[in-house]
């Protein structure tokens, strides 16, 4: 926990005359469990981006270091980015499965940094590989649709499944990019379940962009609140009160709360995989 994992400083981002995000810096140790909080266009899917270097800061602006090494600075990668970016695993709102592949077959492409081109294209990966691909599909419970075409899978399983090609891929990061954002209730506490084992079991560090306040508190120690691209907020989630959430967001802090109430319930009914 007193390894810096991730260090964030004066990140700028625009986008014509629209500013993204405004001098954002902050740090993530490892083991922590950290949910990005806002509402809709506070800068949290562009923060996400430039912090796995999907996306550049600002031109002589920011910079980003990831396991004490610099990912990018001034608005230019660094040359380490390959062997840091496969350090970090990403998953997005949208699944981003080949849907006529198989689960097994989605999963084994975490290990494209480490195979050859050859492999991959023709889908010939090693026995040791395709044991790693089962190994992380039964850590999250996919193991009898392993050889399903992925478009047959639920939407949660589906990102069970961009789950264990992390998992395959090696990562120590995880950026979840409003990872339950088109699931049902039920679903969102499956996949969040999941997430909170494997900083339990595997020591996952995790930065969860999320627009559900019952989610961040229920599911992470940390909060880094935006709005309009500030950073208005670092601190425990469990200060996050409606109150407090009216002093920070006015009237858009309804967006943030609306869900609510669905996902208490399904909270409320769906063991809990992290212990208090």
């Amino acid at each position: 926990m007193n390894h810096s994992v991730l260090r964030a400083q004066d990140l700028h981002r625009t986008y014509g005359t629209r500013a993204a995000l405004r001098d954002v810096s902050f740090e993530i140790r490892r083991g922590e469990r950290v949910a990005l909080l806002g509402a809709s266009g506070s800068g949290k899917s562009t923060l996400i981006r430039c912090l796995c270097g999907l996306e550049t800061t600002d031109p002589g602006t920011g910079r980003v270091e990831a396991f004490g090494r610099p990912l990018q600075a001034d608005g230019r990668d660094s040359s380490e980015i390959r062997a840091l970016r496969r350090r970090i695993g990403v998953i997005f709102q949208q699944f981003n499965l080949v849907g006529r592949l198989s689960v097994m077959q989605n999963v084994l492409t975490g290990l494209a940094a480490d195979a050859p081109l050859w492999r991959g294209v023709l889908g010939r990966y090693t026995l040791d590989q395709r044991a790693r691909a089962l190994d992380a599909l039964g850590a999250i419970g996919l193991a009898p649709q392993a050889f399903q075409r992925a478009s047959t899978l639920s939407g949660g399983q589906q990102q069970r499944a961009a789950i264990a090609r992390v998992l395959v891929q090696g990562a120590e990061l995880l950026l979840a990019d409003e990872p339950v954002a088109s699931l049902d209730p039920q679903s969102t506490v499956r996949v969040m379940d999941q997430l909170a084992a494997l900083n339990r079991d595997a020591g996952l560090t995790l930065v969860i962009s999320l627009h559900q306040v019952s989610l961040a508190r229920r599911y992470c120690d940390r909060v880094l609140a935006l709005r309009d691209g500030e950073l208005i907020y670092d601190g425990p989630s469990a200060a996050l009160t409606p109150e407090f959430l009216q002093k920070l967001y006015g009237t858009a802090a309804e967006e943030l709360l609306h869900d609510d109430h669905a996902a208490v319930a399904a909270m409320q009914t769906t063991p809990f995989a992290l212990a208090a």
